[in-house]
């Protein structure tokens, strides 16, 4: 800058000689300024840059008329030198024409240097990538002030969010050897030590104010209590000043409407520690006297009076009435502005204004402006690369000509996510709709902006056990559509986008086992409403025969089919389904001595099923709110009671499971409750009774429950229920028969356990968790105790990855005895989970 205004000085004030163009020797004096007609402009200089590119910015085209010296001049060396891209600028004329009326200009440029390499030091590599990720420095950029600048004050503030407040940036650019006008520029950091706070004193409130209340509205601002142990105590100074608002708040919400910070003092005590005095001027409290409401004609001021809550000689509470006009983030209850919206009254507004304060007594107004109820006009569905468009839209309750309802829009955005095919955190987030309100005609469009998430799932492996190798391969496919099985060009590798739900599996190792199972969903089996069609079949065959070449007449075989109806229901509310299945398994063994009933002979299992579920947990992978209720009832005929002269007791086992009855109650119930963040506590209780017809046949030894350890189903000889409980062994909670069998025939269970997410991407969702629970098993109804059950804890982590499905690992401790393996307690038990979750 100093040599450019050198230039300028001497440029106007001196006389200048310059070349003309016939070679002659011609003055050209600056201090009497006179009109050129600009013949050209010649650039110098430059390296990187076009010379087109740099006369454009000048404004000096050829033919246009100029006064040398003059503003025009001066204009045109201001607009190069805000491109901030050179050094040194110098215009000025290097000929005239023959007749000194058209004058030619050279601009020459000092380019500034280049930066060749941005290098990092002082800091660990992962800090660098963070860094790299927030400067987006680049090769071949220009070095200035302005980049180096900004770029300091980046890294300091990335230290300083990180404790390190008194992080210190040294910039050093040196000449690049091998490029010419190239530099390396290195920011050598030196972070210091970290600081922490050390306490936070709170003065000038009285009792009526409880001083925890005001340390828990600093969420990120903690000093060194122990209550704070697990909290950092690192000082960000942005999150300090948002908690501001949350300190008068608590103030506010007591009453002192006047409430103030009247100053607060950040200090070291330590080269490390921070200390910080936050005064309050606490004010006088005020309370509600009268509360007036105009411009409603909607609800009358009692319906509206119901929701804000509000009575004379209430403490003016302003936070709390703000929600109930407004809406409580949490939902925790009702409020003014859903009133309306839910009704379509879009463009509602309502606006508290205190008519008068005396004393400590305030009268308010809450004055509403209704508007027009609005309507849904435009329903856009975008992203849905693979999914059809009719899935999507089938899943909405805002569709066009409808009442704007706020409730409608936000269960459309809890079945997008929660149908499986889109990702979930998306469909919450801002980013995943877009709504577009239109005063003057009274609509709103929506676009739901989704993003598809791979959700088909395959197994396959392998493994060695029982002196044999047996493989398995299954494949699901759960967004599969039969409508495009004969469409050219689906089969990519299977045709998708109908949202039904295939799975094969098949597991053998030749000759000794083999196991194939086969299952079909379609959710909306007529297209028009939400009932859904299920299907599945399977068959599994067990030889004696452990290797290929062996020959044997011992076999069992097991194969059954079910066919089920659910229906989504309007009463008590539509997240309700009733589901009616039918099902009929058979047995057939031929000189099996292992383990079952009879060796020889086959056995029916004919039963009807009917549940009834209520879902409304907001997705399907991390839910943090909502319940999941399942409570079901499974019949089998009453044979026994339609032939009551036979005689049980003299039967063999072939002659009375020939066909098999029993009647079967259980319930479920799961409920998601969002703590903190993501921090989320599921509470859980599960029953079930199996029952019997005649007293003299007794229970059925089919269809039972097992209960203990991870609850991965494995090979199940009698089609029991296998129920995980968490730090003991496998079934071992389960009561064993005088035959050696297990005999559970009533159970129930309890969780406890509390959730935290490490990663929530669509590629993969990790949490972690910790757990408590309860439960145990017993062969007779009359047993049943509710409060004799086994405890256990523990902690485990599950990872949800779209091509494999679930993944985890818990570890629990049992602290009761085992009766079936004499233990005197459960101890720590390992277990592993694929492809469910407890």
């Amino acid at each position: 800058m100093k040599v450019l205004r050198i230039l300028f000085v001497f440029a106007f004030l001196a006389p200048f000689i310059v070349n003309a163009q016939d070679k002659e020797n011609v003055v050209v004096d600056y201090n009497q300024p006179k009109e050129y007609v600009i013949g050209g402009v010649k650039v110098e200089g430059i390296t990187y840059l076009r010379e087109a590119q740099i006369v454009s910015l000048t404004g000096l085209a050829k033919g246009y008329k100029i006064q040398v010296p003059g503003e025009q001049v001066s204009s045109a060396v201001r607009r190069i030198m805000m491109q901030r891209k050179f050094s040194d600028v110098a215009l000025y004329i290097d000929s005239l024409s023959e007749n000194k009326d058209t004058c030619f200009f050279v601009l020459k440029l000092q380019e500034r240097p280049r930066v060749s390499r941005w290098l990092f030091t002082g800091m660990k590599n992962s800090e660098k990538s963070d860094l790299q990720e927030r400067l987006k420095l680049r090769r071949g950029g220009e070095v200035s002030d302005y980049v180096i600048k900004s770029s300091t004050d980046i890294i300091k503030r990335y230290y300083s969010e990180k404790g390190f407040l008194k992080a210190e940036v040294d910039v050093k650019i040196t000449n690049d050897t091998v490029i010419k006008n190239a530099v390396k520029v290195t920011f050598d950091v030196d972070r210091g030590p970290k600081v922490r706070m050390q306490r936070i004193n709170l003065m000038g409130f009285d009792d009526q104010i409880k001083e925890g209340k005001l340390r828990k509205a600093l969420k990120k601002t903690k000093d060194k209590r122990l209550r704070n142990f697990f909290n950092s105590k690192k000082f960000n100074e942005k999150e300090y000043e948002m908690e501001k608002e949350g300190l008068i708040d608590v103030f506010n919400e007591a009453g002192f409407r006047d409430a103030k910070i009247a100053k607060d003092s950040l200090y070291y005590i330590t080269e490390d520690r921070l200390g910080l005095d936050i005064h309050f001027d606490q004010g006088n409290k005020y309370y509600f006297r009268d509360v007036t409401w105009t411009g409603n004609s909607i609800y009358s001021a009692e319906q509206l009076n119901s929701v804000l809550r509000v009575s004379k000689g209430d403490v003016y509470d302003v936070v709390n009435m703000e929600k109930r006009l407004q809406g409580d983030p949490k939902k925790q209850f009702m409020d003014v502005r859903r009133m309306y919206t839910d009704n379509g009254y879009l463009f509602f507004n309502v606006t508290p204004v205190e008519l008068k304060i005396d004393g400590d007594s305030v009268d308010v107004e809450m004055r509403i402006t209704e508007g027009k109820p609005a309507t849904f006009n435009n329903i856009i569905i975008n992203g849905n690369t693979i999914t059809s468009e009719k899935i999507a839209r089938r899943a909405l309750y805002t569709r066009p000509g409808y009442l704007f309802s706020q409730s409608d829009f936000e269960r459309s955005l809890r079945e997008l996510a929660s149908i499986g095919h889109f990702e979930a955190e998306r469909a919450y987030s801002e980013a995943g709709y877009t709504l577009l309100p239109n005063q003057q005609n009274n609509t709103v469009d929506i676009a739901y902006n989704l993003a598809e998430k791979p959700n088909s799932q395959l197994e396959l492996s392998g493994g060695w056990g029982g002196d044999t190798f047996v493989g398995t391969l299954g494949v699901s496919f759960n967004n599969f559509s039969v409508r495009r099985m004969f469409e050219k060009g689906a089969w990519r590798p299977v045709p998708l986008g109908d949202g039904q739900t295939l799975s094969i599996r098949f597991q053998t190792n030749g000759t000794y086992y083999t196991a194939l199972s086969l299952s079909f969903m379609e959710p909306w089996l007529t297209g028009k409403k939400p009932t859904s069609l299920n299907f599945s079949a399977y068959y599994t065959r067990q030889t004696n025969s452990y290797y290929f070449y062996q020959k044997s007449d011992e076999y069992m075989e097991v194969a059954g089919i079910a066919l089920g109806i659910g229906t989504r229901l309007k009463w008590p509310d539509d997240y309700f389904v009733l589901y009616n299945e039918l099902s009929w398994q058979y047995y057939n063994l031929h000189n099996w001595n292992y383990n079952f009933l009879f060796s020889t002979g086959k056995s029916n299992n004919f039963s009807y099923k009917l549940s009834l579920n209520r879902n409304s947990t907001d997705q399907q992978i991390y839910p943090r709110s909502g319940s999941d209720m399942q409570f079901s009832v499974q019949l089998t005929p009453p044979y026994s009671l339609f032939g009551k002269d036979k005689d049980y007791k003299n039967m063999t086992d072939q002659e009375k499971y020939k066909v098999i009855e029993y009647h079967k109650w259980t319930f479920k119930g799961t409920l998601y409750t969002k703590l903190i963040g993501d921090l989320v506590l599921k509470t859980s209780a599960n029953f079930g009774y199996l029952g019997y017809y005649n007293r003299d046949l007794g229970y059925s030894p089919f269809e039972g429950f097992q209960l203990g350890g991870d609850g991965m189903s494995g090979y199940n000889t009698y089609g029991s229920e296998i129920i995980g409980l968490r730090g003991y062994p496998n079934y071992s909670l389960t009561p064993i028969s005088e035959d050696g069998n297990y005999n559970g025939n009533v159970y129930d269970k309890f969780t406890v356990e509390l959730r935290y997410p490490v990663i929530l991407q669509p590629q993969s969702t990790i949490y972690a968790l910790i757990f408590v629970e309860g439960g145990n098993c017993w062969a007779d109804i009359k047993d049943f105790n509710p409060f004799q059950i086994k405890r256990s804890a523990g902690a485990g982590l599950r990872i949800m990855l779209p091509i494999v499905g679930m993944l985890g690992i818990d570890w629990g401790y049992g602290f009761d005895p085992v009766p079936t393996e004499g233990k005197a307690k459960g101890g720590s038990q390992f277990h592993f989970v694929i492809g469910q979750q407890f």
